[in-house]
C-alpha cells in the first residue's frame, strides 16, 4: 500500500517565494520544483491531506445518506398504487409480491415527476455556485442549503404519513437543499489542499519522488466520492422500511441521519480555508470572447491560435489602448474552463446508460422474479460496488501504476469510463427482452399485475438476481468519470469561477433528466427494449469520439489555479487584520530595557 507523505521544506532552500537550491533546481516557497527530465523519470505519489478534507467528505456522506436514502423510494411512491394487501402506509403484507407504492400515478408520470425532481435539484446550482463564488463565499451558501432542506425533510415525513397517503393529498420530493449544497462542496474540500504545486522530495526509502497534486486531489475526491456511495447504501434500509413499514419512516431515518450536520458544520467553520467571494470572473470571460470575436475568431473556431486574439499583449502588440483587468494567464484559464465544459458535454448519454433512461429500469425490474424482495433493492448495489471498488483503486490499482511510471490521465480514466457504462448498459436491454418473452403478458410485462386478477402469477421466470450485473457494472464506471471531473471541473477554472464550473459539471446530470423527461411517455411497454438500447448505442460511438477530441490533455500538467496566499483559516485572517489594525504613532519610541 502507498502512504501518502507530509513533506515539508527541503533542506538547503529557503521559504521565501523563489530560489536555487545548491545543485540547480528551482524553489517555491521552500519546496523543490521538478526538473522536465525528472517529471518523466520520477515515480508521482499523493501528498498528505489535511484532516478538513475528511471531515467534510462526512459532511457530504451525512448530505448524501439523506438525499439517497429518500430518493431511493420516489419512483415506486409515485409510480405504484397502496397495495391492496397493505395497511395504508405504502407498506405491504410480509412475502407479498405487490411492490410498495403511494400515489398510483404509474411510469409516465413517475419518469416525469423523477427526473424533473433531479433536473432542478442539477440545474439550478448554477446560479448558486455563482452567487458563492461573488457575494457569499461557498462555506455559508452550504450551510443554507442545510437549515433549507431540513425543513424538506420534514415536509415530507408529514406527506407520507397514512391519513395524508390515504386522503390523496401527498406530495412528491424536494431538491432545494442540493442548489445551495452541490456546487460548493467538493471546490471547498479542494480548497484544503496544501499540495499547489508538483515538487520533488525523498521518501523515508532514500527514493526521490513527486508529491503531484493531481494525484493527491484525485486521491481525496475518490474518498469522497466513497462516502457518497457508503451514504447511498442507505437506500438499502429505506427501500425495507416502505415495504415492510411504510413511506413515513422511510422518510424519517435520512432526517435522524441529517441532524448531525448542523454540529459537524460548527465544529469545523473555524478550522476550514475558505476562499472568500472575490467577484465573478465571469464578466472578464465575455470581454475575453468579445475581443476573440472581434478580431476574427468566428472563422477559427475549433482551430490553433482562437485563444490568441483575445491576450491582452497581443491586442497590445496590435494597438489597443484598452486597459485590461486580466492578463495572458487568465485567458489560458478561460482556454482550459471552455476545454472542461465540452469534456462535461459527454457526461449526459454516459448518465442515461448507468441506470436506464427516465424510470425504466424501475419499469424492468417490475416484471421480474422478485421472490418477495423489494424491486428496487439491488439499485442500491450501484453504491454497494463503489464502496468496494474504490478502496482497491485507491490503495492497490493506482498505486501499482505509479510505482510502474504508467500516467492514467484524466481523459484515458473518462474514456475507459465512459466505454465501461456502455458495455454494462447493454445488461439493460437484454434483460428486457427476456422479460417480455416470459411474461403471462408478454409485452405488457409492467403492468401485468394490474392486468391479471388477485392472486395470480403477474411476473416473468426471470430472476431478478440477474439485474445485479448490468448495476454493478455501470457503477464500477462512475470511479472513472465523475472522480476525474471533480478535479477536472476544479483545476480547470479560474479562481473566482470554481463554485460555477462545479456546477455546469452537475448541470450535465440536469441535462439527462431533462432527456429522460422528454422521452417519459415512451418509458412505458412494448417500447423499453429501445429505452435502453437507443443510449447504448450513443454512448459507445460518443467514447470513440471523446477520446480522440480530448486524448492530448493528459499530456498537460495539472494546475489548480491557487496559490499558497489562499491557505488562509479563518484565525489566520483575524490575526492579519490585527496586525495591520495597530499602526505606530509619530510619537513611538522603542522599549529599552536594560
Amino acid at each position: 500500500m502507498e502512504k501518502a507523505l507530509d513533506e515539508k521544506i527541503q533542506p538547503g532552500t529557503s521559504g521565501s517565494e523563489h530560489g536555487v537550491t545548491k545543485d540547480g533546481h528551482e524553489t517555491l516557497h521552500g519546496l523543490v520544483l521538478p526538473t522536465e527530465e525528472e517529471k518523466s523519470t520520477l515515480r508521482r505519489v499523493a501528498g498528505q491531506m489535511p484532516a478538513t478534507c475528511y471531515f467534510l467528505c462526512a459532511v457530504e456522506f451525512a448530505e448524501r445518506a439523506s438525499y439517497f436514502g429518500c430518493n431511493q423510494v420516489y419512483k415506486n411512491f409515485i409510480r405504484a398504487p397502496l397495495p391492496p394487501d397493505g395497511n395504508g402506509t405504502g407498506a405491504t403484507a410480509p412475502g407479498s409480491e405487490y411492490t410498495a407504492g403511494a400515489l398510483g400515478q404509474g411510469s409516465v408520470v413517475a419518469t416525469a415527476m423523477t427526473q424533473a425532481f433531479s433536473f432542478l435539484a442539477y440545474a439550478l446550482p448554477i446560479y448558486f455556485g455563482w452567487l458563492a463564488d461573488t457575494k457569499y463565499g461557498r462555506f455559508k451558501m452550504i450551510c443554507w442549503g442545510v437549515a433549507v432542506c431540513g425543513v424538506a425533510h420534514i415536509i415530507m415525513i408529514i406527506s407520507a404519513l397514512p391519513p395524508v397517503l390515504i386522503s390523496g393529498k401527498a406530495i412528491g420530493p424536494f431538491a432545494l437543499s442540493l442548489w445551495y449544497f452541490k456546487p460548493n462542496i467538493s471546490p471547498t474540500i479542494i480548497d484544503q489542499c496544501p499540495h499547489k504545486v508538483a515538487h520533488v522530495v525523498t521518501d523515508k526509502n532514500g527514493e526521490k519522488i513527486i508529491i503531484d497534486p493531481e494525484e493527491s486531489v484525485n486521491s481525496v475526491m475518490l474518498w469522497f466520492y466513497l462516502l457518497i456511495n457508503i451514504g447511498s447504501c442507505f437506500g438499502i434500509a429505506t427501500t425495507y422500511l416502505a415495504k415492510l413499514v411504510g413511506y413515513w419512516a422511510a422518510y424519517l431515518i435520512p432526517t435522524i441521519l441529517y441532524l448531525m450536520l448542523p454540529p459537524l458544520l460548527w465544529y469545523l467553520n473555524p478550522r476550514l480555508i475558505k476562499q472568500p467571494p472575490g467577484g465573478s470572473d465571469l464578466g472578464n470571460v465575455f470581454r475575453v470572447l468579445g475581443d476573440i470575436f472581434a478580431h476574427g475568431g468566428l472563422k477559427r473556431i475549433g482551430r490553433k491560435g482562437f485563444w490568441e486574439a483575445g491576450k491582452p499583449s497581443v491586442r497590445k502588440a496590435a494597438g489597443s489602448t484598452k486597459v485590461y483587468g486580466y492578463d495572458d494567464q487568465f485567458v489560458n484559464d478561460v482556454r482550459r474552463t471552455f476545454q472542461a465544459c465540452g469534456i462535461f458535454l459527454f457526461s449526459p448519454i454516459w448518465q442515461l446508460n448507468d441506470g436506464g433512461l427516465g424510470a425504466a429500469a424501475n419499469a424492468l425490474t417490475a416484471g421480474m422474479k422478485t421472490n418477495g424482495l423489494p424491486n428496487d433493492l439491488l439499485d442500491n448495489l450501484n453504491a454497494v460496488s463503489i464502496v468496494i471498488a474504490v478502496p482497491i483503486m485507491n490503495h492497490i490499482v493506482y498505486p501499482f501504476l505509479r510505482r510502474r511510471g504508467i500516467k492514467w490521465g484524466p481523459i484515458s480514466r473518462m474514456t475507459f469510463g465512459f466505454s465501461l457504462g456502455a458495455v454494462g448498459s447493454i445488461g439493460y436491454s437484454v434483460l428486457q427482452y427476456f422479460v417480455y418473452k416470459t411474461s403471462p403478458c408478454g409485452w405488457n410485462a409492467t403492468t401485468c399485475a394490474e392486468i391479471l386478477p388477485q392472486g395470480a402469477v403477474s411476473v416473468s421466470s426471470v430472476s431478478y438476481a440477474w439485474y445485479a450485473i448490468p448495476v454493478v457494472i455501470t457503477a464500477v464506471s462512475e470511479i472513472f468519470v465523475m472522480v476525474t471531473a471533480y478535479g477536472i471541473a476544479y483545476s480547470r477554472a479560474p479562481k473566482n469561477m470554481k463554485g460555477l464550473v462545479t456546477s455546469l459539471n452537475l448541470f450535465m446530470t440536469a441535462i439527462s433528466s431533462a432527456i429522460g423527461l422528454a422521452t417519459a411517455p415512451a418509458i412505458r411497454d412494448p417500447y423499453l427494449i429501445w429505452a435502453f438500447a437507443g443510449p447504448t448505442i450513443v454512448g459507445a460511438v460518443f467514447a470513440v469520439i471523446f477520446w480522440f477530441t480530448f486524448r492530448h490533455l493528459d499530456k498537460e500538467e495539472f494546475i489548480l489555479n491557487t496559490d499558497f496566499s489562499d491557505m488562509k483559516r479563518d484565525s489566520d485572517r483575524e490575526s492579519d487584520e490585527e496586525k495591520t489594525a495597530q499602526p505606530k504613532t509619530i510619537d513611538e519610541k522603542p522599549q529599552i530595557t536594560n
